[in-house]
């Protein structure tokens, strides 16, 4: 029988339902694999782990039969592979935790694994998203905020840009068709920054006799 962690949520990647006026516009989560390369950084621990190997093989070489050397360095390529399984697993699981939504009003993010959280960025306090793309389509939006505005760096981790620290910028990181999805934010935006905002006012009782 199959389970749904999230089935309470009254909209999928939502807290509850968007207000009157507010409508979604997109959604979609990291994918998994660019997810695990990019924030996990599996290359380069496969890398780490295929030099101790050949270090290893190559020391040994000179000294010993190639049969006894092969086997002294290929503990070292099954600990990568256990590294690197485990890292795929993670990517996996973070990528299928989360939901990014664009809505006509503002950029939701719901994200976490094991603590579970959702950010709601008005647009009115995103100050500039940057893009920053892949040869495969696949890209990550950075969301500069306004004001003091501050987030935990570690809290919002993977989502969220490379090594800004000080000022966490919260991402959708590693999306498909990013390119599409930035210009799909950046219209959205600028219509609901553009938008007039029309304000009901109720007059002193004074000043609607004086104006008789």
């Amino acid at each position: 029988m199959s389970h749904d962690d999230f089935a309470f949520e009254p909209v999928q990647g939502l807290p509850e339902r968007p207000p009157e006026g507010e409508h979604i516009l997109w959604q979609g989560r990291p994918n998994w694999w660019a997810l695990t390369m990019d924030s996990l950084n599996l290359k380069w621990v496969a890398l780490y782990f295929l030099g101790l190997a050949l270090w290893r093989f190559g020391t040994l070489i000179d000294q010993v039969s190639l049969a006894s050397a092969f086997a002294a360095s290929f503990p070292f390529v099954v600990l990568g592979a256990i590294a690197a399984a485990l890292l795929m697993l993670v990517g996996f699981i973070q990528a299928r935790a989360t939901v990014y939504t664009i809505t006509n009003r503002r950029v939701a993010m719901r994200i976490g694994a094991a603590l579970t959280v959702t950010l709601n960025l008005p647009f009115s306090q995103i100050s500039r998203a940057d893009l920053a793309l892949r040869r495969n389509g696949t890209g990550t939006i950075a969301l500069d905020l306004l004001g003091d505005t501050r987030l935990s760096y570690l809290v919002c981790w993977p989502h969220v840009r490379p090594w800004k620290i000080q000022r966490t910028q919260p991402a959708l990181r590693c999306i498909p068709n990013a390119e599409e999805i930035a210009h799909l934010l950046s219209e959205a935006a600028e219509a609901q920054i553009s938008t007039p905002k029309v304000a009901r006012q109720t007059l002193p009782a004074t000043a609607a006799v004086a104006a008789e």
